[in-house]
């Protein structure tokens, strides 16, 4: 491309949708690199009484499985007709170790895995990016809750985010278009559980509802700035520097189609691609001042790696049959109603309060909201997520001789738990199954990475024997680190060049024009999604690069 542009953002999802709207809106002329193809109405067949069964789907997940997909079928409360919204892992390689197995969940289009996720949408708190204060393990954040509060606000109010207000320490309050609700049964699970536990809190999920118009909203208020350039199936290989001074001159990027190799000019970057994609970007640019990666003078590009210990309780709700709708917005004709019960961290929040490990864990998931046929005992499911400790040992690096497609080295993923994350994971199954039990929940399963535990009438038991079978077969490997789709770190934010890739501005220490600012630059893991941490995060990045480029222009 011969244009010069002022800012290439790679990627269109969390990060880069927010970054093209931040950027455009301060007047700057960008371009938006999609390593994925583009999405029409199409892409989201309408169905007037909205998708329900999230059950088992064994027999929709073989047929995806034995078509190209069977990492990305064994993705929770699978949804059959999402299907084409993830990658053919035959096209998309990565590599693990033997004992370190990772469940890598991506999808490649315009908006990446924003039509994906389930649209929970939690501030994190400085119990979050201060964690080191309270149990001296690792490293703080370089900022604070209150250098992203502004941001935070912003992105809710650009998606209409709907919750209530708690004024629970670990999930700080936000602005809401609307309050969300709890169905009875999960009232009724809040009431049993804060009764027994007046430190645990149930809130309703604070949440975007579907966006109709398909196209990522930030998106669509930068194209409305006319400064937005969007180039789809453009599957950026390398940052490209300056020989001389280091800094980021554009990018390289292999068209997807015809495999062409094109280059691009911009006087800043801004790397979104989620967390291992971009690390790999980094890494791939070897050369001139960055002879081991474009922010690896330290070796620590790749390191401490994260993603949060998943972990899964199903079974029904006595004396409730069927299923409740939420009416607090209307149903999408695609992914049907939203909303569900959160359950944030209580534990080592604001200090050391439980001795038998650090950090903690949180849930969200549904009671009673689950399709079940009228008549049937209503239902429920909550996934739990266990914070990581940081862990330079987990890392992503570039496979010695294995290239995709595209001749770009795949890349090869370490995530292993240690001695802490295994008492946080054996905790938050323990704790949840007590709080089901304390609630008067009939538990099926509750079960984790490390093993099933079957209760009552054990897992899935209305589904065929065989299903049963390989399901439990499978249950760990659907379960393994990967499954709770937050990975983070890897290009991680710091106060110290020495043992950071970015400073607290995103910038990468070893080349200011360059930003990285999707979950890469985590510095720690937490437990409730990183979603909208990356979306504040990114919005706060573009306000520096228009003030960088400003300053260079004066």
């Amino acid at each position: 491309m011969d244009r010069q542009f002022d800012v290439i953002v790679v990627g269109s999802g969390a990060a880069g949708s927010f970054a093209a709207m931040g950027l455009t809106e301060q007047g700057l002329d960008v371009l938006l690199l999609e390593a994925g193809r583009t999405i029409t109405t199409d892409d989201f067949p309408i169905n007037l009484s909205g998708p329900k069964e999230k059950g088992v789907q064994l027999w929709a997940r073989i047929r995806a499985s034995v078509t190209g997909q069977p990492l990305q079928s064994r993705v929770a409360l699978y949804a059959q007709q999402q299907r084409h919204l993830f990658v053919k892992d035959s096209d998309h390689p990565y590599s693990t170790d033997k004992d370190a197995p990772f469940l890598w969940i991506r999808g490649k289009q315009l908006g990446g895995r924003l039509h994906t996720f389930g649209r929970v949408l939690m501030r994190w708190s400085d119990g979050d990016f201060k964690a080191a204060n309270r149990d001296g393990f690792g490293e703080n954040w370089p900022i604070a809750y209150a250098d992203l509060a502004s941001y935070y606000a912003r992105v809710e109010e650009t998606l209409g985010v709907r919750g209530c207000p708690e004024g629970v320490p670990s999930i700080p309050d936000g602005h809401y278009a609307g309050p969300s609700k709890l169905t009875a049964a999960e009232r009724d699970f809040k009431q049993a559980t804060e009764q027994h536990w007046p430190g645990r809190k149930a809130t309703s999920w604070r949440y975007m509802p579907p966006n109709i118009k398909r196209v990522p909203v930030p998106i669509l208020k930068a194209q409305e700035t006319g400064k937005l350039t969007i180039r789809s199936e453009a599957i950026a290989r390398r940052i490209l520097t300056d020989p001389a001074t280091g800094a980021a001159t554009g990018v390289e990027f292999v068209d997807a189609r015809s495999k062409q190799v094109e280059t691009v000019r911009a006087g800043a970057v801004m790397v979104c691609a989620s967390a291992i994609e971009s690390v790999r970007l980094l890494l791939n640019s070897a050369g001139g001042k960055h002879p081991n990666g474009v922010g690896n003078n330290n070796d620590m590009l790749g390191r401490y790696f994260m993603d949060q210990m998943p972990s899964m309780i199903m079974g029904t709700v006595p004396g409730r049959t069927g299923w409740e709708a939420d009416d607090t917005v209307p149903a999408d004709p695609f992914y049907g109603v939203g909303g569900g019960v959160y359950i944030p961290r209580w534990e080592n929040v604001l200090s050391q309060t439980n001795g038998d490990f650090l950090r903690g864990y949180g849930y969200q998931g549904t009671i009673g909201r689950l399709f079940s046929p009228e008549g049937n005992a209503a239902k429920f499911g909550i996934m739990g997520f266990g914070e990581m400790l940081p862990n330079a040992d987990n890392r992503i690096s570039l496979h010695r001789s294995r290239k995709d497609r595209w001749g770009i080295p795949i890349p090869h993923i370490r995530c292993k738990m240690g001695d802490n994350d295994v008492k946080v994971l054996r905790a938050q199954s323990k704790a949840i199954f007590e709080m089901a039990e304390n609630a008067g929940l009939e538990t099926e399963f509750v079960g984790n990475g490390l093993g099933l535990e079957e209760h009552g009438r054990g897992i899935f038991p209305d589904a065929d024997w065989f299903s049963r079978m390989l399901v439990r077969m499978n249950f760990t490997k659907s379960m393994a680190m990967g499954a709770a789709i937050h990975e983070s770190g890897g290009a991680r934010m710091g106060s110290d060049p020495a043992t950071s890739v970015l400073n607290g501005d995103n910038q990468v220490w070893d080349a200011p024009n360059l930003f990285v600012t999707d979950a890469s630059s985590f510095t720690t893991g937490g437990t409730s999604g990183t979603t909208l941490t990356i979306m504040a995060l990114s919005l706060r990045a573009s306000a520096r690069v228009a003030r960088l480029l400003s300053a260079r222009q004066a």
